[in-house]
């Protein structure tokens, strides 16, 4: 069995998702074979949040040049945007960025 670290890979700090922090919507890279029922169990047990809803992207990598070799490739991954319910605390990792 995964564990809650296993899921989780790491947050996603981007601009787009800072704006959403406001709201208690905040965005994660998971792993790739994760679904919705794990990242939801993953970010309560982690975080000690309660958590709405899941919604999941699967993201995949891009070409990329490596020089005179032939095209690369870039790993794809994916992302889970994690809604938090209005009476849950927020989460403190990103309170020092917003």
């Amino acid at each position: 069995m995964k564990s809650a670290y296993d899921i989780i890979r790491r947050p996603v700090v981007t601009e787009q998702s800072m704006d959403a922090v406001a709201d208690k919507k905040y965005v994660f890279m998971v792993a790739v074979d994760a679904n919705k029922v794990e990242i939801k169990r993953a970010v309560e047990e982690i975080f000690g949040v309660k958590v709405r809803k899941v919604n999941t992207i699967r993201m995949q990598g891009k070409q990329k040049r490596t020089g005179s070799y032939p095209m690369g490739r870039r790993a794809a991954y994916k992302k889970a945007y994690v809604q938090l319910a209005e009476d849950s605390k927020t989460i403190e990792f990103f309170e020092g960025m917003v």
